[in-house]
């Protein structure tokens, strides 16, 4: 909790949250055409997803360093990605 008020205060955290570990686990494919339903995917790695966090931050080295911090306070790898941001579609009348 305090990297993520340290977040809040240098105005780089946009959300976080862990996954709900108690909650149903399902897949959805509609590759086919029609939405297929599964249970699942179940962990079964040491490699899953937990949570994540979405940080707005200037360039490379900025994510490489709160990345490192997120690493740190929770004791589990990260994963770095680019969020890819669509443009908004002006509103109908």
């Amino acid at each position: 909790m305090a990297l993520v008020a340290e977040m809040k205060t240098a105005g780089v955290l946009v959300f976080t949250g862990g996954l709900d570990d108690t909650a149903p686990v399902f897949s959805v494919d509609a590759s086919s055409g029609t939405p297929l339903f599964t249970d699942g995917p179940f962990v079964e790695s040491k490699e899953h997803l937990g949570g994540f966090a979405v940080v707005d931050v200037a360039d490379e080295d900025a994510a490489r360093l709160w990345a490192a911090r997120i690493a740190v306070a929770c004791g589990w790898p990260q994963e770095v990605r680019r969020f890819r941001v669509h443009a908004q579609r002006p509103p109908t009348a």
